[in-house]
């Protein structure tokens, strides 16, 4: 077994034993949350330095092969999802560690750790599954932690928006599910290779395709499917925000990207590729629009989610243009990534703010910048790559889209993604006026943890610089290699 195959299996249960050590001895969950954080972001980066470019690479549990067996599965998609997640995971457990030391709630952070831990190991899981069965299984995971960890605001508000989170993962879990069924029933085989090879045009395949999408496009928030979305991020705690921002509605994405471009490439037409994108570009408008009229800032970060994430489903349609599909998934990809370190930036000096001035009012916030210069910096910075300005790793991300959609003559998503930048150059300046509004008498400043400020810093950073990194991010990615089917995985005879 090759070492990398052995990471396979440690970066999913090491998250599931801290989780459970976490829950045992919850004096030490921060060091059991901080230490395994630690632990996997260096295995990640130790497996990436290993092989920058991460070729479909499969591991057989118990080594059974397939069909029979279940298979892990690593691409360049599946190390650029686990870099996401190793980089924004980290980050909010430092600055959670902090967070939730100030709130004095022994009950809440005892039980934050063990569900973000558990949720981790299911995000990991997620993206290293190769069946479409087994990604149900831990996607059901990852939405039910997220449930649990809206909850632990311990407000009407918050359990509110639990519950209608809840409800509205039912509901997709539920129409994805069906989608696995039929497909089983129609060609008893679950893994994606091996379903590309079989799958035909017909109507069974065509409502499993559409009950798979709308299940997953409810778990994404896409619009119009958006609407547990602002509540849920805007009611959370801080350190919940940002990872379900960054990397739960990610885990969604995700998924749809592989039926849609690997299981379902076959039958996919253009209109139904175009309508996709329009969701996308409505999407962008709709939650711009919302963001800059939301009042508080919590809540108007999480109207841009609802926007940035229809500059993903943009890429859909791209893809379906004559030699644009690896500039167009590129681009998506660079966007996932950057998007994934801003907003975690964004939501956790969002809940600094919260914390030390009591209320995100945007029309109160003057002056914080002369008490607080290093949150409202990182505001700045993750606000840089949100808008597409270079060298972000937003504004590579938004380039090769443009890109795509010019050479496969669709202009009309040139004006969506422009309008769309507009639009955020508005609700993020917007924030930054207020922000920077000299005071001259200020109320007395806190004394902050460096928790609290410098990992959301060094996050947001990170995705300003992204777009220096082109090259080897490009090798990571391997996008040539996620879009083809060429390579199939060993299968029993």
């Amino acid at each position: 077994m090759e070492t990398s195959s052995y990471l396979y299996i440690v970066i999913i249960l090491l998250p599931l034993v801290a989780a459970i050590l976490a829950f045992l001895w919850q004096r030490f969950a921060v060091f059991i949350g901080i230490t395994s954080a630690t632990v996997i972001a260096v295995l990640v980066a130790t497996w990436i330095g290993q092989d920058l470019q991460i070729t479909n690479a499969y591991y057989y549990l118990g080594g059974w092969h397939l069909p029979l067996g279940i298979a892990l599965y690593a691409d360049g998609f599946t190390a650029t999802m686990l870099v996401m997640t190793a980089l924004v995971g980290l980050g909010i457990s430092i600055y959670a560690s902090a967070y939730f030391k100030n709130k004095n709630d022994h009950s809440t952070t005892g039980l934050f750790w063990p569900i973000w831990l558990i949720m981790w190991s299911a995000l990991n899981a997620l993206f290293l599954s190769a069946d479409i069965f087994n990604i149900y299984v831990t996607l059901e995971l990852v939405s039910l932690s997220a449930v649990a960890l809206v909850a632990l605001a311990q407000n009407s508000e918050a359990n509110k928006a639990a519950l209608r989170y809840l409800l509205v993962g039912l509901f997709g879990s539920l129409c994805y599910l069906l989608g696995v069924g039929l497909l089983y029933s129609e060609y008893a085989v679950l893994e994606f290779s091996l379903l590309s090879d079989v799958i035909t045009l017909s109507p069974v395949t065509l409502s499993a395709l559409a009950l798979m999408s709308a299940g997953l496009i409810m778990k994404a928030a896409l619009f119009p499917m958006h609407f547990w979305l602002p509540p849920a991020h805007g009611s959370a705690p801080a350190p919940v925000s940002a990872v379900l921002s960054a990397l739960v509605v990610k885990a969604a994405v995700y998924l749809l990207f592989r039926l849609w471009f690997n299981v379902f490439e076959s039958i996919v037409t253009d209109y139904s590729a175009q309508l996709i994108g329009a969701l996308g570009a409505a999407a962008v408008l709709w939650g711009s629009v919302q963001a800059l009229r939301a009042e508080r800032f919590k809540l108007l970060v999480a109207y841009s989610t609802v926007a940035q994430i229809g500059y993903f489903f943009l890429a859909i349609p791209l893809v379906q243009g004559a030699g644009t599909a690896v500039v167009a998934v590129s681009g998506a990809m660079y966007l996932m990534l950057s998007h994934a370190l801003a907003k975690a930036a964004m939501f956790a000096s969002a809940g600094t703010i919260l914390h030390v001035a009591g209320h995100d009012r945007i029309k109160d916030l003057a002056g914080i910048n002369q008490c607080y210069p290093v949150t409202v910096f990182t505001i700045a910075i993750a606000g840089v790559s949100l808008v597409g300005l270079p060298p972000s790793g937003g504004f590579m991300g938004k380039w090769l889209l443009l890109q795509a959609a010019f050479t496969s003559g669709q202009w009309w998503w040139v004006v969506i993604l422009l309008l769309g930048s507009l639009l955020a150059a508005g609700y993020i300046f917007r924030v930054i006026a207020h922000a920077f509004t000299h005071l001259d008498e200020l109320p007395p400043a806190q004394a902050l943890d460096w928790r609290m400020q410098w990992p959301a810093l060094i996050i947001a950073v990170l995705a300003m610089i992204l777009g220096l990194l082109a090259y080897p991010l490009a090798e990571l990615m391997g996008v040539s290699e996620v879009l083809s089917n060429t390579h199939r995985p060993a299968v029993m005879p």
